[in-house]
């Protein structure tokens, strides 16, 4: 066998190899972020149906490490684990999969190209923003007309559920945007971010093996 033969295969075992330890750790991240996805709970001033959970820190960490579609990646097999388990005929997965994909996929892509530590701020300032932005849109066009439609509800129900978490600034589908969907993700864009600026150095070697 000539010696550009050899490369060639070598090359090729090191592709496998590297797509092979890819998937292992997108699988193990996803694992971890099903676990957290189920450790959801309120938070204050916000209505019983917006739940917190941490599972976008395994998807930033992919996204980071391994690139910003293995992050998307997470996010999909994270809201494909919970169908089975679905209270809102697959359209809260379907809105967390694009509202939390989009943070995680900008994120990880403006950081593959500046791996520093401004490049990660300026990421998960931009991943935030687009996460937030976007939501807007997703809580506008989806989540609202599947209360209103499909379960039920109206504005003064969820004005109601509002005002009982203690948020009574909301008063019609405006300040329903602007004064629980938007803080809500700016909320936890910011508490993901501030957590994976802390671990992230810690566990980046692992993740780099």
């Amino acid at each position: 066998m000539s010696d550009q033969k050899l490369e060639n295969a070598k090359h090729a075992r090191t592709k496998a190899s590297e797509k092979t330890k890819w998937i292992a750790k997108t699988g193990i991240l996803s694992a971890f972020a099903i676990i957290l996805m189920y450790l959801e709970f309120s938070i204050p001033f916000m209505p019983v149906f917006l739940k917190f959970d941490f599972a976008e820190i395994p998807a930033l960490l992919g996204s980071f490490a391994l690139g910003p579609w293995s992050g998307l990646l997470i996010e999909f097999i994270k809201n494909l684990s919970h169908l089975p388990f679905s209270h809102t005929g697959f359209v809260g997965e379907l809105s967390n999969f694009i509202i939390c994909g989009s943070f995680v996929f900008a994120a990880g892509l403006i950081y593959q190209r500046k791996k520093t530590k401004k490049g990660a701020v300026i990421s998960l300032i931009v991943g935030t923003l687009v996460m937030t932005t976007l939501g807007v849109f997703v809580n506008y066009f989806i989540n609202l007309p599947f209360y209103f439609n499909v379960m039920g509800l109206n504005m003064n129900d969820i004005i109601g559920m509002t005002a009982a978490a203690g948020n009574t600034l909301v008063k019609d589908m405006r300040t329903l945007i602007s004064f629980v969907f938007v803080p809500f993700n700016i909320f936890k864009g910011v508490v993901i971010s501030l957590i994976v600026m802390t671990i992230y150095k810690k566990i980046s070697p692992i993740l780099h093996k």
